[in-house]
């Protein structure tokens, strides 16, 4: 099994990776509708915000500039509107519209780098998050390891078949003819899961083998992180 980087950051034994999910999960929704109410000219206040994701990710001891990287996926998709911002003439508008979703990217991502995701959906779970939406993430998270696997070993058969002109080689047409069958297989595969699974007597719910514990630390660091997220808010006025 290819684990994906952020499953393996999330394993790690840190302060914030030991937190319930629960109080990440306040912490971080509390922080993006803060983020989303900032006038867009409060531009300290933004960077004192992108000055906390920095700490945290440090006491999370993740690789900060790969996370920073990481995070900056989700600015092609704002850029548009940010450029049609600034060619009429609303300047502030389209710089806060990209620091707040690169800022939003960040905290999301230290979510989930900091929280396995069995552990983040049973905390979603508690909090009253719709169980389906939550049956839907667990099964395109699992499947999606599905397809890295099969990805994996059609990629490591045309290698030993052709040898180094398979990596010398493209085509449109081989690649479309790849992807084909790697659905197909994939596609069998998850059959044969989803038979396993009804034959064990699966029923749309995912056993817990642990039971979370919300301690009083994890009512501090709440505290503590909402506090720091609404202070900085208030305090640096446009």
């Amino acid at each position: 099994m290819h684990h994906v980087v952020v499953d393996r950051w999330s394993r790690a034994d840190t302060f914030l990776h030991r937190r319930d999910p629960r109080a990440k999960v306040i912490a971080t929704l509390v922080f993006l509708v803060v983020l989303a109410t900032t006038p867009g000219n409060a531009f300290v206040a933004l960077a004192v915000d992108f000055v906390l994701l920095t700490i945290a990710l440090a006491i999370a001891r993740l690789p900060i500039a790969n996370v920073l990287l990481r995070a900056s996926a989700v600015l092609p998709f704002c850029l548009t509107f940010a450029l049609i911002s600034w060619i009429v003439g609303d300047r502030e508008r389209a710089l806060a519209l990209i620091e707040k979703t690169y800022l939003s990217a960040i905290a999301v991502l230290l979510l989930a780098a900091t929280t396995p995701l069995p552990a983040l959906i049973r905390g979603l779970d508690t909090l009253g998050a719709p169980r389906f939406l939550l049956t839907v993430v667990q099964f395109m998270y699992r499947y999606l390891f599905v397809i890295s696997e099969q990805a994996q070993h059609m990629r490591i058969a045309a290698a030993s078949r052709a040898g180094i002109a398979f990596k010398q080689r493209f085509s449109f047409g081989a690649a479309a003819g790849a992807v084909a069958v790697l659905f197909a297989r994939s596609y069998h595969r998850s059959e044969g899961i989803h038979r396993a699974m009804a034959a064990r007597g699966f029923k749309e719910r995912f056993p817990v083998a642990q039971s979370l514990k919300f301690q009083t630390i994890d009512a501090a660091f709440t505290l503590v992180s909402v506090a720091l997220v609404i202070l900085t808010r208030l305090e640096w006025r446009p």
